[in-house]
């Protein structure tokens, strides 16, 4: 029997485990921390629990293909296309919590400075963009989290944004070429950003705008892409916002704190999609804990109920695609029920 989710005419069929992910025995203990863009042809890419692999799979979740990085972690993941062909970008914190012998989670070799890549889809760096000369990185570390692109094909400058969502809370501008620009501190809006998880280009307007998760405030601030503000959204009805995505007319904010809102052009919210806010008060989540207080997978998935939503993309079709923060990870879809 299938499992249903949604109201208001948004309802979604269920599709658990979603992806078949290589090197299972890997996967299984590998804290997934990733996200999830959509190809033009409608694969879909994301990076493995464990290895420092971008990996890719078609609609149905066969794995077709993957390939290594130097990154430490494939956190956000944006397609774009120029002059033709795809690229991928991918933003890197340069730390990755890794099982420790002893049976706790640690960041492993946390790099001194994260990173933002570019890549062709075979896997061969095209670009990288490094922290800018911002005064917060006197002391301060840089560790992206989202990059997002104002592409040329849509009639946008090629300017690239990238959150510091788990540096020093900023969002950066910079040139097609990676050269700096300007920085959002959110002062300019709704007041200062508390980790700025994910930036998004919203083309549902005539007019784009840049969104930013300003996750641990509960909301989204928004922008024009010159960087002035615009408004601030969801303060009354948001608690976690993540990661954004958007079909037709509708926004979806994937919201850690286990589930999905979706959202009209006017801002306002449609629906919840697998709401589960009661499994962030269990010891240890998005985790369980064993005897000794050490992580281990959550043992409370509950189908159409989600746990930690962190990685969201959206096919031409409108499936949702899920990717969720724990040990072992969880892919999950949803498609629009007929």
């Amino acid at each position: 029997m299938s499992t249903k989710v949604g109201e208001d005419g948004q309802i979604y069929e269920w599709m658990e485990d979603w992806a078949e992910l290589p090197a299972p025995e890997h996967a299984s203990t590998g804290w997934a921390h990733h996200g999830l863009a959509v190809t033009r042809s409608g694969e879909i890419v994301g990076f493995h629990p464990e290895r420092p692999e971008v990996v890719t799979f078609d609609g149905g979740g066969r794995f077709l293909r993957s390939w290594p990085t130097s990154l430490k972690e494939g956190h956000g993941i944006t397609v774009v296309e120029e002059g033709g062909k795809e690229y991928l970008w991918v933003a890197d914190p340069g730390s990755k919590m890794r099982r420790a012998p002893n049976g706790a989670y640690e960041a492993e070799n946390a790099a001194e400075q994260g990173q933002v890549m570019k890549f062709d889809m075979a896997g061969a760096g095209t670009g990288r963009l490094v922290r800018p000369p911002h005064p917060a990185y006197e002391k301060g570390r840089f560790a992206p989290t989202s990059v997002a692109v104002d592409e040329v094909r849509h009639g946008g400058s090629g300017d690239i944004w990238v959150a510091d969502g788990y540096g020093e809370h900023l969002v950066h501008r910079y040139r097609h070429d990676g050269t700096y620009v300007s920085s959002l501190s959110g002062e300019e809006g709704a007041g200062r950003f508390k980790c700025p998880h994910a930036v998004f280009i919203d083309r549902r307007r005539a007019e784009s705008e840049l969104w930013v998760a300003d996750r641990e405030n509960g909301r989204a601030q928004v922008y024009r892409l010159d960087g002035s503000f615009l408004r601030v959204v969801g303060e009354a009805f948001l608690n976690s916002p993540s990661a954004f995505a958007s079909y037709g007319d509708k926004l979806v904010v994937a919201e850690l704190r286990a589930r999905l809102a979706i959202l009209d052009l006017e801002d306002r919210l449609v629906c919840y999609l697998g709401e589960n806010g009661d499994v962030c008060a269990r010891p240890g989540w998005p985790n369980g804990v064993d005897e000794l207080q050490h992580p281990v997978r959550m043992p409370h998935l509950q189908q159409g109920r989600f746990n930690s939503p962190h990685g969201l993309t959206i096919d031409a079709d409108g499936n949702l695609y899920v990717a969720e923060w724990l040990i072992g990870g969880r892919m999950v879809k949803l498609t629009p029920a007929l």
